[in-house]
């Protein structure tokens, strides 16, 4: 995912986002970002269960993590880990999900 940012004139660049499968039910993400608060999350990012996907954002373990190490609302990692636990575990096919911006037509 390349997040083409450059806040505070620090280029964040692209960040990876991997989900290994422990079992049926349990996964584990690993994200690699220059990004310190992302980095923050990671730590927090414990074995996941497959189904918080379909939680809402207040009972959801990755959003959670988010918030406690304060990542911006509109931060786009935390959803590249739900998208890619859903993908690792067949809850979703592995489609690219895209936001751009660019002059209207």
């Amino acid at each position: 995912m390349n997040l083409g940012l450059k806040p505070l004139n620090k280029n964040l660049g692209v960040v990876t986002v991997d989900v290994d499968r422990i079992n049926k039910q349990k996964v584990k993400a690993v994200v690699k970002s220059d990004c310190e608060k992302v980095a923050k999350m990671v730590v927090l990012l414990t074995d996941t269960d497959k189904w918080t996907v379909f939680k809402q954002h207040n009972g959801c373990e990755i959003y959670k993590a988010a918030s406690r190490c304060h990542l911006h609302t509109t931060c786009p990692i935390t959803i590249a880990v739900l998208k890619a636990i859903e993908v690792e575990t067949e809850l979703a096919l592995p489609l690219d999900v895209v936001i751009r911006f660019g002059p209207s037509e």
